[in-house]
């Protein structure tokens, strides 16, 4: 998969505008995806927070495979990270995010109060990548809706306050940073959803994602689709057999599924982009792309 090159002009404003609120914020609510927290943790956001305080929030657990979850909440938690798993859509763990918030930014709190500085709301943003769900949780937070929500990334275009009586959280547009060089992690990104779809190659993602799901999620996609053919992994560092493995999955998707050319040809770009939705949207069950480093200690 080639290097993508992902920040249209409305995320480069996102980026300085972001910079200029940093300065009136006691903490960083950071979103990143529970099915691939590091590839979905913008470098550029630890940049610009400096030492705020930071509270990371994994989202989508609900799509995520429960053991990798509950391992990489283990992970951060020994790096020292205030680290919380929720789920928007149910509100499974969405309490735990304002204490979580006060915990990080307690520290600021008593030396403002040393200096007596009467308390206020903790002032925190809310900083993502694209469709990592910060409208849906910031309205779940909120019990209204607050922030638009959509299920494709670009949703949010603009900063806006939302006052939460404990908290006051600044939503933010979700932001890549500029180039995504490292392959395995770009293609995760793009089968996550974090990428708008349209300038993506789906048969190309597929080749990604297919050898992935055999390697670690064997039944996935023969419980899905009724494939009857061995799936056999190929050498990784044969791209060809990888390709033709990929061509021939999604044959059977094809067929599978009636999406059939003229002549009873399957229609692979359309089972790529079917393959590549209901990834997305949970349907091959609930899937991560990441697991925690292993600690050489």
């Amino acid at each position: 998969m080639q290097t993508i090159h992902w920040f249209p002009g409305h995320m480069a404003k996102a980026r300085r505008q972001m910079s200029e609120a940093l300065r009136w914020v006691d903490a960083v609510l950071e979103l990143v995806d529970a099915r691939l927290p590091l590839a979905s943790s913008n470098p550029m956001l630890a940049e610009l927070a400096g030492n705020k305080p930071r509270t990371l929030v994994l989202t989508r657990i609900d799509l995520a495979d429960p053991a990798a979850t509950q391992a990489w909440l283990a992970w951060f938690r020994r790096q020292g990270v205030e680290v919380v798993a929720v789920d928007a859509r149910s509100g499974a763990g969405v309490n735990d995010i304002v204490p979580a918030l006060e915990r990080a930014a307690a520290g600021k709190r008593r030396r403002e109060a040393q200096r007596g500085i009467r308390p206020r709301p903790v002032r925190a943003m809310v900083a993502g990548i694209p469709n990592v769900g910060k409208s849906s949780l910031i309205n779940r937070l909120a019990g209204r809706a607050a922030a638009k929500i959509g299920d494709r990334p670009g949703i949010t275009k603009a900063q806006q306050w939302i006052r939460l009586g404990r908290v006051e959280l600044l939503d933010t547009p979700g932001v890549l940073w500029p180039k995504l060089a490292d392959r395995t992690a770009a293609a995760a990104l793009a089968v996550s959803g974090a990428i708008k779809s349209d300038i993506l190659d789906m048969t190309e993602l597929c080749a990604y994602f297919i050898p992935f799901c055999i390697r670690h999620y064997p039944q996935a996609l023969c419980n899905r689709y009724q494939l009857t053919e061995e799936l056999v992994l190929p050498p990784a560092e044969d791209a060809a057999a990888t390709w033709a493995l990929t061509e021939r999955v999604l044959e059977q998707i094809a067929r599978r599924r009636g999406l059939l050319q003229a002549g009873g040809v399957p229609a692979t770009a359309r089972a790529a982009e079917l393959l590549i939705r209901e990834v997305q949207t949970g349907r091959l069950g609930r899937l991560s792309f990441e697991w925690p480093p292993v600690s050489s200690t």
